[in-house]
């Protein structure tokens, strides 16, 4: 949605602007070109991956922008570390990249048969695998039916809790399996794999997510100079609300003006070039 962003953010140049997610840099490039000559990108992530790729991606523009291995929660520290005061604009884009679901190693992916971690950041401490392994099955259930907004929460649980006393879990590809086994069949006429939502539970447990965003969003709109505007792209209902309600609460206190009455969505065009982003919904408001 990379026009939407553009037209969402107002970008000017010499103005700052912070990648909340700079990712491998897809959005970066283009913000980069709108705020130049003069102004300068912070790009913050979680993941030491995505920075290796975008410092390639983003390596034309040298000295127009700071890559930081931080998340989000923390940007009031990255950005005071940068001697900066305010910045001009804020993106967000909550989306998985195509490489860590691709990729097989970090265990985000349902696909490919990997370990179970789910960490953006390798310095957390808790992974899936202590989450399937060691949480209680009632905890196990309201983390699924929480996060994953999945109905079978209980069915799963259940049979996880059950295959973990024989063995413990150690892959994706098992975990996949058991759920599949659990409430397969009850997915038979829908697109999604029917491990998806177990999936997206137990990665936003492990990475806090939730929270992350709704501290990390309420610092983006205190670090917004006046006139300046911030942009979240949400991929799940869970983390629409968080960034409706949040917009919402701030425009009541004089805080925000809504660019966007409602979502916007991706095109068609779009969604068939990239199927992943037919469930992507951007939010942009402007700080008065």
């Amino acid at each position: 949605m990379i026009k939407e962003v553009i037209g969402s953010l107002n970008l000017k140049e010499g103005q700052i602007v912070l990648d909340a997610t700079v990712g491998g840099g897809g959005h970066a490039v283009e913000l980069l070109k709108k705020v130049l000559p003069g102004g300068k990108l912070i790009g913050l992530d979680a993941d030491p991956e995505a920075l290796k790729i975008a410092e390639v991606n983003l390596k034309e523009y040298s000295g127009s922008f700071k890559l930081i291995n931080e998340n989000f929660r923390n940007l009031d520290i990255a950005l005071s570390k940068e001697g900066l005061k305010a910045v001009d604009a804020v993106l967000f884009d909550l989306g998985m990249s195509s490489y860590q679901l691709d990729g097989p190693s970090r265990g985000f992916g349902i696909i490919k048969d990997g370990p179970l971690d789910m960490r953006m950041d390798p310095r957390l401490e808790i992974t899936a695998h202590d989450i399937v392994n060691r949480y209680k099955e009632k905890d196990l259930s309201g983390l699924i039916e929480r996060f994953g907004e999945e109905r079978f929460h209980n069915r799963i649980a259940r049979l996880i809790v059950t295959e973990r006393s024989k063995a413990p879990i150690e892959t994706t590809g098992e975990l996949a399996s058991i759920v599949h086994k659990a409430v397969g069949a009850r997915y038979k006429n829908t697109r999604i794999d029917p491990a998806t939502r177990t999936f997206q539970a137990i990665r936003i447990a492990v990475n806090d997510e939730l929270g992350a965003l709704e501290e990390g969003l309420k610092k983006a709109i205190s670090w917004l100079d006046l006139g300046g505007r911030v942009c979240v792209i949400s991929f799940h209902s869970l983390e629409d609300r968080i960034v409706k309600n949040l917009f919402r609460g701030y425009s009541d206190l004089g805080v925000l003006n809504k660019i966007t009455k409602k979502p916007l969505r991706p095109t068609g065009e779009e969604i068939g070039a990239n199927p992943r982003a037919r469930s992507a919904r951007l939010r942009a408001a402007e700080r008065v």
